[in-house]
């Protein structure tokens, strides 16, 4: 049988361009500077601005990101990183890229984050490091547990790599002061460099590690460098800076953040209200009055049915994530997590970008409406 579907309604996300994104990139082809440019650096100030820190280093990617954070926070070799199964597996790997070792931590099934409770439950002597994941966009407050972290030398390392724009009570995530926040700029994130990513640090003295290890190890500044016959590395180091053809995408992009946000949270309230009468469904809540939301996300019984179903009728479903305890790559770390084993088979990620009207929405709660009466799940 062929189901006629709307167009928005079955294609995957796709990044959302304002339309000065391709001159602001024409400009930086023609100027031939290409690396790490004044393009790159306007943009990190103009995200500190954004934010109202006082600094902000960029990165190739959100994992690059994460990696940077790591080692400039000094977790390696012996040193654990509490982390919840429920992310991406980058998070994972920019903590074994450093050396160190995963402890898998559960999460609040509501929301598909970790608490501060939760954290300091699978908190051990060997605690580097705690990695907070932003699922969704949602902020995780950690204020309840922060002293706690601060007197056990414990460093957070925020993955909000969802989470650009959101807030965590009246200030924007990365605005803290008590984390190294990452964030991710790559290609369907809430804002998009194309790729990219950002560390915002808490310290000038981290700022200066982070810029050294994005740059090899190398001293001086590649503005520097231009008017002197040597320069120096004094420090282990990667190739890890943000192209200015890159960043150029990004200044275009936070120029209409403010639509972003709108438009955004608009999309997910309407997925609220669509989804509010269909039985067999819970939402999972991102604290949309302050999230800007990356991801739409339900619960529903025999997913990998619904999600079949689904994509039959050309929905671009998809799945966020599969739990990484469960994953071969990271067998050695598997712990019992139960709200997380549940929640990865249940949840389902539904069309969610700024493509979208308000008739793709309705369609997509029908089409899962109807998916789960033929799988038996309402």
């Amino acid at each position: 049988m062929t189901v006629p579907v709307r167009p928005d309604a079955r294609r995957n996300a796709t990044p959302y361009l304002y339309g000065r994104e391709a001159a602001a990139v024409a400009r930086v082809l023609e100027s031939g500077q290409y690396g790490h440019s004044d393009v790159t650096e306007q943009f990190e100030r103009r995200v500190a601005n954004w934010l109202g820190v006082p600094e902000a280093v960029s990165v190739s990617s959100g994992t690059a990101a994460l990696h940077a954070a790591f080692l400039a926070a000094g977790v390696g070799p012996g040193d654990e990183v509490v982390v919840p199964s429920m992310t991406f597996c980058a998070t994972i790997q920019a903590i074994l890229a450093t050396g160190a070792t995963p402890r898998f931590v559960d999460i609040d099934p509501d929301t598909l984050c970790v608490t501060g409770d939760l954290l300091m439950e699978a908190v051990t002597d060997a605690t580097a490091a705690v990695a907070p994941v932003l699922f969704g966009g949602r902020a995780v407050d950690l204020s309840s547990v922060q002293g706690e972290f601060d007197r056990r030398g414990i460093v957070v390392v925020e993955d909000a790599a969802h989470a650009f724009g959101s807030r965590d009570g009246s200030r924007p995530v990365g605005a803290g002061g008590t984390a190294l926040t990452c964030f991710s700029f790559g290609p369907i994130k809430n804002l998009t460099c194309g790729q990219g990513g950002m560390v915002i640090p808490r310290s000038p003295q981290e700022a200066e590690r982070l810029r050294r290890l994005r740059l090899l190890g190398v001293v001086q500044s590649q503005n520097e460098r231009a008017d002197i016959t040597t320069y120096h590395v004094d420090s282990f180091g990667l190739r890890y800076q943000l192209s200015s053809i890159n960043a150029a995408i990004g200044l275009a992009q936070l120029d209409r953040f403010a639509t972003t946000e709108r438009v955004r949270r608009r999309l997910w309230r309407a997925y609220r209200q669509a989804l509010a009468q269909v039985d067999g469904v819970t939402l999972v809540d991102v604290d949309v009055d302050r999230a800007v939301p990356h991801l739409c996300q339900v619960r529903v019984p025999r997913r990998d049915e619904v999600f079949a179903e689904l994509r039959a009728r050309g929905i671009g479903v998809g799945v966020h994530y599969p739990p990484n305890h469960r994953q071969p790559a990271f067998a050695a770390w598997r712990r019992s997590l139960p709200a997380t084993e549940r929640a990865g088979a249940e949840i389902l990620s539904l069309p969610f970008h700024q493509h979208l009207t308000r008739d793709d929405i309705d369609h997509v709660a029908s089409e899962l409406e109807r998916a789960l009466k033929t799988t038996g799940g309402s």
